[in-house]
């Protein structure tokens, strides 16, 4: 089996930081390096690859609080497809809160994420055998989000579902969304078609209006 020598963790919570830390330390790596941004997390992951010392493992949050910084990669989400548009050959384990079915299974199929562990009073534990399961190769999902390869259920919603409800959530009426779906050259994006995926979601999940929708899906946790 491989074995980790040199692992980045990238996650803006010090005491998060520290325990991924230990775990790491418990598995016998011998270079740790941390980082609290996205862009500095890539630029670490870009400078190790042009000196030829390349990281074995990368360990991400999702979630990053803005600052006075000025980031162009905002979010662990935005620095995962960076590194696989960079085709930057490193296993990347989620380390998140977020727990949605939708999303892990975007960010496995989409980006080819190697493993999900979401942080609750088992992470520590679960993230060490996260690791143990990408140094031999397999795909690791904790358990509150192993359906996420499963089909999908009722309850859950598409890409495109989650941008028309979040511009519902942001006061977009239907038409400033077709015309924000144009103007970003996202299709569909005609006004009866947005009609027509919104009356079915408002069916799907029960909701007397968009409101209602918006506010539905959000206890949920789809968007």
């Amino acid at each position: 089996m491989k074995t980790l020598k040199k692992v980045l963790i990238n996650d803006d919570h010090d005491a998060i930081v520290e325990s991924v830390a230990q775990v790491l330390e418990k598995s016998g790596v011998a270079e740790i390096d941390k980082t609290q941004y996205c862009d500095e997390a890539y630029l670490q992951l870009k400078k190790a690859e042009l000196e030829k010392k390349p990281y074995d493992l990368i360990i991400t949050d999702l979630s990053f609080k803005s600052d006075y910084r000025n980031a162009t990669l905002a979010s662990g989400e935005d620095l995962i497809e960076q590194i696989r548009v960079d085709k930057l050959a490193i296993p990347i384990i989620v380390y998140s809160m977020k727990d949605q079915l939708q999303k892990v299974r975007g960010l496995i199929k989409k980006q080819g994420i190697n493993g999900y562990v979401c942080k609750d009073r088992n992470g520590s534990k679960e993230l060490r055998t996260a690791i143990k399961a990408v140094l031999a190769g397999d795909l690791f999902l904790s358990p509150q989000v192993d359906k996420a390869l499963q089909p999908k259920s009722k309850m859950e919603i598409d890409d495109f579902d989650i941008q028309l409800i979040n511009l519902l959530s942001k006061g977009f009426s239907q038409e400033d969304i077709s015309e924000d779906l144009k103007s970003k050259s996202i299709t569909p994006n005609s006004l009866s078609t947005i009609e027509k995926r919104l009356n079915k979601l408002k069916i799907q999940f029960r909701a007397n209006n968009t409101i209602h929708l918006v506010a539905i899906t959000k206890d949920l946790g789809l968007i």
